[in-house]
């Protein structure tokens, strides 16, 4: 309790500190009193003294209703606002009660017989308070956003929204995409999600086409594409101060919401609840109003963007009507909407969307509904994975809808990275051997670097992305003044893809993926660079002005190392051997090298395409798109192929080897296939094992998976054990080795009462005997369980604890490409293995194969990349 000296502080005016406190009933006793002379016939407890009066204590909800009802008694007695009398003219602007600060009140004038009624808050000026409840948008809450699309019928809504949209401007409302994300988060169905995005983008085509761009924007939990960098850069102190400025909350209060429910979204949902009554009617939220508050936090910069920011998150929260329009824009300006809408969703409503509602002049095609489907994703896919550009894809669609001409409008494009072509994953040579039987194919050295889109233009202009289709260009100004000089004798334009390594430059010898890491990521000068790379070109997909995407590989390879320049240690090919699965015993010993080397494995790739086998494209219902018709390229020059030991069948038989019908065997062709995972390159990695070493390891944490791993833990955080001081050491996050079935088991044994409303084996908040300096998982586990668990290397990594101390004084070790195994019921906790295990492999691995480069940065904490690409 604050003492007397702390109440004067904090109260300077005043001279007692035990006065009571002035409230609302005080601030406007002169209003009730002035309108009270109102009333022409007053009751006999109205003229009672005051004394004699009942003392009965309002509650501010009550107080507040009954303020409101006084305030319409008095409008609805106020002369014709139309003809305002000249000296009523300021009375009847501000009304009588808008009390004014610093001014006497003032008798309101007798009311004119037979007054006309007026609409409540006709009046400029009166102050009216409305409930936040109250104000939700009953014209988008009507509509069944999840009937099925076949039956949905946009023109039925169309009239009853823009009517709603009407007073805003005839733009969207941010309610409709709001009751779509509600209905989207409330299944698990697959094909109600569909559905609803479906008829969601009909009513937005066929309405309000301005609005499509950023409804789907929003519904993908962005605002740009991958290789723009728009961040919003709100921490969570923003959404806090907001949530409190507007629903009126403390700080305990909104920590005691936060500690009961967990998810923000779900926070500023409860907080809007109770917030009963607003000063004024909020301005409804528009879709593009949305997206373009966004894109100003985004681009607010320099000194005093901080404020900028806020002010913009303040008046989002504050026009959001009702609970769950602020549920969804604090999730969004959190960026983890949670509504389990990935990509593939989305190109598969926007194809079918453009189906149902298509532009004047399209026509609907006249073949079972199946294949119209099938055919319009493919179709809708390829072109955004080409042109991974919504700014571009939507209005492509809008202008022709499903036709062969969108693969020319959003075609490969320079300095727009297409999203790259993905292997599939086996787990030892004989397994490969056996997918590829028959079959010609390449082997590659899978470098331990970084996967680099490079392009560059007529003019030299040189643009580099990542997997992830990140601009990374500052961070490789070296190869950036390389590119240029690579291009031989005619080459104008092109995209090619490579693996960018850390090497030695004098010696050539390659350095491991750590090395690489620790180049600076920004404002790199060349001449501050330590850490020398050189870039092993594998692919070649675009070459001047040509797309090459449905050459068989063969041809891309040969035209790569015929038109570009090899400079060593700084330019050259992934080293390779063409093999048939006759030469298992060199394609054995391609592979030892290739570890010996410090690669991860080997890439294998087919060579040719073969006709005769059926191909439907990169899932169980797609078929190949072909590329619009260009003009032909020369053929290449070819190379003379390398002779193998066992290399007894010609590249003839192969191809006239006949594939069994009934085979599993497909997805084989040569083409390059953007954003597809294909049998058509393999991946062989590392036996994961080779070493005989595994660890034990306890679960501690989960976050919330994407895709259809959306309703489970994946991936999960597992832990060491620290002997010494009895914590639990963070040493790797696993999403490798679990079944459909294991999810669903883990995820029913760890429960965090989403859904049962019982939490079981779960905490809110970090235990205080587990350690980890990562990011915040949505969920942490009891530790109770050990799971054995095999990986292929370890690394030092400065995000995990585990063994810190024991190898470097800041850094712990962590585990690259875990791989979960089993459980071990056999063993409890306090069983598991120790950090100092884990610090004796590293010694162990390190005495056997010395690190190249010194110690660095691990990334330990991730998991394969491109495992995570398969969601």
């Amino acid at each position: 309790m604050a003492s007397p000296a702390k109440k004067r502080k904090l109260n300077p005016d005043s001279k007692n500190s035990s006065a009571p406190t002035k409230g609302l009933e005080y601030f406007f006793s002169k209003q009730r009193q002035n309108g009270s002379q109102l009333k022409a016939s007053p009751s006999p407890q109205a003229t009672a003294p005051h004394s004699q009066q009942p003392q009965v204590p309002l509650t501010d909800e009550e107080l507040a209703r009954k303020l409101q009802a006084e305030w319409d008694a008095e409008v609805e007695v106020v002369s014709d606002a139309t003809k305002p009398a000249p000296e009523n003219a300021e009375t009847s602007s501000r009304g009588p009660s808008a009390p004014v600060l610093g001014s006497s009140p003032q008798p309101t004038p007798a009311p004119p017989p037979n007054p006309p009624k007026l609409q409540q808050g006709k009046v400029k000026g009166t102050l009216s308070l409305s409930s936040a409840a109250a104000t939700e948008d009953h014209a988008s809450v009507s509509i069944p956003l999840d009937e099925s699309p076949l039956t949905f019928q946009p023109a039925k809504y169309i009239p009853q929204l823009q009517e709603s949209w009407a007073a805003d401007g005839g733009s969207a409302s941010y309610a409709l995409l709001t009751r779509c994300f509600v209905l989207v988060n409330g299944t698990q169905s697959r094909i109600k999600i569909v559905d609803t995005l479906v008829n969601c983008v009909r009513l937005l085509i066929e309405a309000d086409p301005s609005s499509l761009l950023p409804a789907v924007w929003l519904a993908t939990n962005a605002i740009s594409p991958p290789y723009v960098s728009m961040e919003l850069g709100l921490g969570g102190s923003a959404i806090s101060k907001a949530l409190r400025q507007v629903c009126g909350l403390d700080s305990r209060a909104l920590k005691a919401i936060y500690d009961k429910l967990g998810d923000p979204g779900d926070v500023a949902f409860e907080a809007k609840k109770k917030q009963s009554f607003t000063l004024r009617k909020p301005k409804p939220l528009t879709i593009k109003g949305v997206y373009q508050s966004l894109v100003k936090i985004a681009s607010a910069q320099g000194q005093g963007s901080g404020d900028v920011k806020q002010r913009i998150v303040d008046k989002l929260l504050q026009d959001a009507r009702g609970g769950e329009e602020s549920r969804y824009i604090v999730r969004t300006l959190c960026q983890h909407l949670r509504i389990g809408a990935v990509k593939t969703t989305m190109l598969i409503a926007l194809s079918r969307a453009f189906l149902l509602s298509r532009p004047p002049g399209a026509d609907f095609p006249k073949e079972n509904l199946a294949e119209v489907w099938a055919k319009a994703e493919e179709l809708v896919k390829a072109s955004y994975a080409r042109h991974p550009d919504y700014n571009d894809l939507i209005p492509a669609l809008l202008q022709v809808g499903i036709a062969e001409e969108l693969l020319v409008l959003c075609g490969l494009t320079m300095h727009i990275p297409l999203r790259p072509m993905l292997g599939s994953i086996t787990r030892d040579l004989s397994e490969m051997l056996t997918k590829l039987q028959g079959r010609d194919f390449a082997c590659e050295y899978k470098y331990d670097g970084q996967r680099a889109q490079v392009h560059c233009d007529a003019i030299g202009k040189v643009s580099i992305f990542s997997r992830h289709l990140e601009l990374m260009t500052d961070k490789y100004p070296d190869l950036v003044a390389l590119v240029p000089k690579i291009r031989g004798e005619g080459v104008e334009s092109f995209i090619l893809e490579g693996e960018v390594v850390a090497v030695d430059r004098a010696s050539g010898e390659l350095k491991n993926f750590q090395t690489l890491t620790n180049r600076a990521r920004k404002d790199v000068a060349i001449g501050s660079i330590t850490i020398d790379v050189c870039l092993f070109a594998f692919d070649l997909m675009y070459l001047n002005g040509q797309s090459l995407l449905d050459r068989p590989f063969r041809d891309r390879r040969s035209w790569l190392r015929s038109q570009f320049i090899e400079i060593p240690h700084h330019f050259t090919w992934v080293k390779s051997l063409d093999a048939t699965s006759q030469d298992s015993e060199v394609v054995l010993d391609f592979f030892k090298s290739a570890i010996d080397s410090k690669c991860e494995g080997i890439m294998v790739k087919i060579l040719d395409n073969l006709p005769e086998l059926e191909y439907r494209g990169g899932d169980e219902t797609g078929q190949t798109v072909e590329e619009p018709p260009k003009e032909e390229l020369s053929a290449p020059p070819k190379p003379k192929p390398k002779k193998t030991k066992n290399a007894t069948r010609s590249s003839e038989s192969s191809k006239d080897a006949q594939p069994e019908r009934k085979s599993r065997r497909k997805h084989l062709l040569a083409t390059y296939e953007p954003d597809k995972r294909l049998d058509s390159w393999l991946k062989v990695k590392k036996d994961y094992s080779s070493s005989f070493d595994t660890l034990d390891l306890i679960p501690i944490a989960g976050w919330h998976g994407q895709g259809r791993k959306a309703k489970w833990w994946s991936p999960i955080l597992l832990a060491v054990r620290n002997e010494e001081t009895g914590c639990l050491e963070a040493v790797c996050k696993c999403m490798s080795g679990f079944t459909d079935t294991f999810y669903k088991a883990n995820k029913e044994f760890y429960d965090n009462g989403e859904d049962s409303g019982e939490p079981k084996n779960t905490h809110r908040q970090k235990p205080s005997f587990v350690e980890y300096a990562g990011g915040y998982p949505d969920v942490w586990f009891e530790p109770q369980e050990v799971w054995e668990v095999a990986f292929a290397d370890i690394t030092i990594s400065p995000t995990y604890t585990a063994a810190i101390g024991l190898v470097q004084e800041d850094k712990g070790l962590s585990l690259r490409f875990p791989r979960f195994l089993r459980k071990r019921e056999d063993k409890g906790i306090d069983e598991a293995s120790t950090s100092e295990v884990l610090a004796a492999l590293w010694r162990k691995q390190e005495a056997k194969v010395p690190a190249a480069g010194g110690n660095g940065e691990g990334l330990g904490d991730e998991a394969d990349e491109d495992e995570l690409m398969v969601e």
